[in-house]
């Protein structure tokens, strides 16, 4: 019997999204937990960052037609893909979860994802690796817009939960391993310049999603602060202006081929039931 192929994406919200990975119906082995981030990502950088479908890795279940100058984009789940694009970097290469590739330019936007469930006394350990990509790639694509999203499954003090696997105490506050790690992942945020250091990601952000039965898949409220620099509310528009600044306003002999499309209004996929979890990229 043949095996089965890489599941191929699909339309997944934010919530859906998060839903899956805190239930974590596929175990922790491999990546069926974290999977339906990486397509909600893919999906959100077409609908929301005006990228095309066809130049997205994992390839979104949609389709952008132009008509007379306006771009119309609908749901197509027939030309959805799978997989994850490896991209040569100075040391090796590596698979990234999500990649906008432009042709003739190469790779321009990435997302790697990072999703932990417990275990949280040894976060910091982590941080090597995360590191390292980003330095490998950025040797090879200094303009690569790369941003790191970290999501971890906020469980709460209770009797049954190992005290390791505990992200929120039971007066409500985060405990001070995942304090330590915002900390060490906002001196990875930042990188605002072609020139500047290849350490430093472009953006990156920190989502505890709540297990809770009545409210699982949602964010906890409260952490990171307001001021963090790693609310993920700010994360894609951060990833959208560099991209910008590089791809756009700084080439603007290439702007044809750089500049983010704006759907137009009577697109299809504007009417789909759960669009509101998106913000769409819509034409005036």
């Amino acid at each position: 019997m043949a095996r089965p192929g890489p599941a191929r994406c699909e339309w997944t919200t934010r919530e859906q999204a998060f839903t899956a990975f805190v239930r974590n119906e596929s175990g922790t082995q491999g990546q069926g937990h974290i999977r339906p981030l990486h397509w909600h990502v893919a999906c959100r950088v077409v609908i929301e960052g005006g990228f095309l479908p066809e130049d997205i890795t994992p390839r979104p279940p949609l389709s952008a037609t132009r008509r007379g100058g306006r771009w119309l984009l609908s749901i197509d789940e027939e030309a959805a893909g799978s997989g994850e694009r490896s991209v040569l970097g100075g040391l090796k290469t590596k698979n990234v979860d999500v990649t906008v590739c432009k042709d003739g330019i190469g790779p321009v936007v990435a997302v790697s994802m990072k999703g932990t469930l417990n275990a949280f006394r040894n976060l910091t350990n982590r941080m090597e690796e995360a590191v390292g990509d980003c330095t490998n790639l950025h040797i090879s694509y200094p303009a690569l817009v790369y941003g790191y999203l970290v999501v971890m499954k906020a469980t709460r003090e209770g009797k049954d939960v190992p005290p390791n696997d505990v992200a929120v105490k039971a007066d409500g506050s985060v405990v001070d391993s995942i304090r330590r790690y915002h900390d060490v992942l906002a001196r990875l945020h930042g990188r605002d310049d072609v020139r500047a250091e290849t350490t430093k990601y472009e953006a990156v952000a920190l989502a505890m999603v709540t297990p809770d039965a009545a409210a699982a898949g949602t964010l906890l409220q409260g952490f990171p602060e307001e001021t963090s620099p790693l609310r993920l509310n700010r994360f894609f528009d951060i990833l959208y202006q560099q991209y910008d600044q590089r791809f756009v306003f700084a080439a603007p002999a290439l702007e044809s081929a750089t500049r983010r499309i704006e759907w137009a209004s009577d697109s299809p996929i504007l009417s789909h039931q759960d669009i509101a979890d998106f913000n769409p990229r819509v034409a005036e």
